[in-house]
């Protein structure tokens, strides 16, 4: 009787898909409802209550610096303590301070110094949220169908983004944020039934610097793994200010408003669901190769803005750039978890997250006083050969293009050197969103 009640439920759900997986993609689309469409609501506050360009950057910058600052601290304390605790802590302060600023956009009280304290909040908490989540959901998968897996949690992840971006076009900026901020008090429930039982224990290290600098050693070893991350933070931080500021900008002066911006990204969001369910059947040899061919058409947005496009046109470009994006981020998750040790995985995505967004608080800050000096067009398609120029000198890394996918289970390439001080299964990589 128990093998013929069980069966049903295990037909239904694959076998990589255990108890912890199920609950980090059902938390992550509760999150994600409220999360995509909370950066662009954001955004339209600053408007709202007279703020400029520049008022926007300072915003957004108020965000990034403690997500930076706090990063390697966060993937240290991640590989401490059960990473699902670290997960919880950091919702509960993503829920306060979006609760608050949803309060004070729907009051029409909110200024600019509160909106940055309020947002910094955020990115404090994003700053511990990232590595334990990253690290949490590489030790919930196992064996050959790992990419399939991270492909389909990527495309749940994204689905829900569209509804969250499409938010903004019909609600105001401050029910925007009011969702946030209940989607982080449910998500930060569903994250504290994880199960880490199954995860071995860690043993205790010399602390938390001797933790930092060996997640270093781990990071620095790997030439593919830095020259990839060198290249995302240029290309994040030109994303990150084109998203931020110069996008609404262009949607509010030449496209009518927050509408056309919201559905464009909605557009972006479609793209990543068809590019994470093309992931789910498709599995490159060389998969560093091919995830970093990928990362090209992420330019193709600026260079929309910078003509400008028509919305609809907007909107095409966006959709395809989410498919290049979701290309090249399966296939550094499924990297990362080939290569680097499960117990140095918050260390090590500490740091990638540390380098791939440690140009984004400058390149924010700098949006509105770049677009005074050289004008609105000419940053857009200065962005646009800049991402050109970093994503073709990474295919100069050897690794890059000569990284295979192998069976699970298999040693390294004959011939690899690994970091010091890990095993020779050891190197990494990232799943990143843009």
């Amino acid at each position: 009787m128990t093998k013929r009640s069980a069966s049903p439920r295990a037909a239904r759900r694959p076998e990589w898909a255990g108890r912890n997986y199920v609950l980090l993609t059902a938390s992550t689309i509760v999150t994600s409802l409220g999360a995509h469409g909370a950066l662009i609501a954001t955004t339209w506050a600053v408007f709202e209550s007279g703020g400029d360009a520049g008022d926007v950057g300072l915003v957004a910058m108020a965000r990034f610096l403690p997500l930076v600052f706090f990063l390697l601290i966060g993937g240290a304390v991640a590989d401490r303590i059960p990473r699902h605790r670290v997960m919880v802590a950091a919702n509960a302060l993503n829920f306060v301070s979006q609760a608050v600023f949803a309060v004070l956009v729907l009051s029409g009280t909110a200024e600019i110094w509160q909106m940055m304290v309020l947002t910094g909040l955020c990115g404090t908490g994003q700053a511990f949220f990232n590595p334990a989540a990253e690290g949490m959901l590489m030790s919930s998968v196992t064996g050959e169908q790992a990419s399939r897996a991270f492909a389909f949690y990527r495309m749940a992840m994204h689905g829900a983004g569209i509804g969250g971006g499409a938010l903004v076009a019909f609600v105001g900026p401050g029910w925007v944020l009011a969702v946030d901020a209940a989607a982080f008090a449910v998500a930060g429930a569903l994250r504290a039934f994880l199960d880490v039982s199954g995860i071995p224990d860690r043993k205790p290290g010399g602390g938390l610097f001797a933790d930092l600098r060996e997640g270093w050693q781990e990071f620095i070893g790997r030439p593919w793994l830095w020259s990839i991350v060198a290249q995302f933070s240029v290309v994040v931080a030109l994303i990150g200010a084109v998203e931020a500021v110069y996008g609404p900008l262009v949607a509010k002066e030449e496209l009518g408003g927050a509408t056309p911006w919201g559905i464009a990204l909605a557009g972006y969001g479609v793209g990543t669901v068809a590019g994470a369910v093309l992931m789910t059947r498709w599995k490159p040899r060389r998969m560093l190769l091919v995830g970093t061919l990928g990362v090209f058409p992420i330019a193709l947005p600026s260079a929309a803005l910078a003509i400008p496009l028509h919305a609809v046109g907007l909107t095409l470009v966006m959709f395809v750039s989410g498919v290049a994006m979701e290309i090249f981020g399966v296939s550094w998750m499924t990297t990362m978890h080939q290569e680097i040790p499960e117990e140095k995985l918050s260390r090590v995505s500490a740091y990638d997250w540390f380098g791939s967004t440690a140009l984004l608080p400058l390149s924010t800050a700098l949006a509105g006083p770049a677009e005074t000096a050289f004008g609105r067009t000419a940053s857009l398609w200065g962005a646009v050969v800049l991402m050109t120029v970093v994503t073709a000198l990474v295919l100069l890394v050897p690794d890059v293009r000569r990284m295979t996918r192998r069976p699970h289970g298999a040693p390294a390439a004959k011939g690899a050197v690994p970091a010091q001080g890990t095993s020779p299964d050891a190197e990494g990589a990232l799943g990143r969103n843009g």
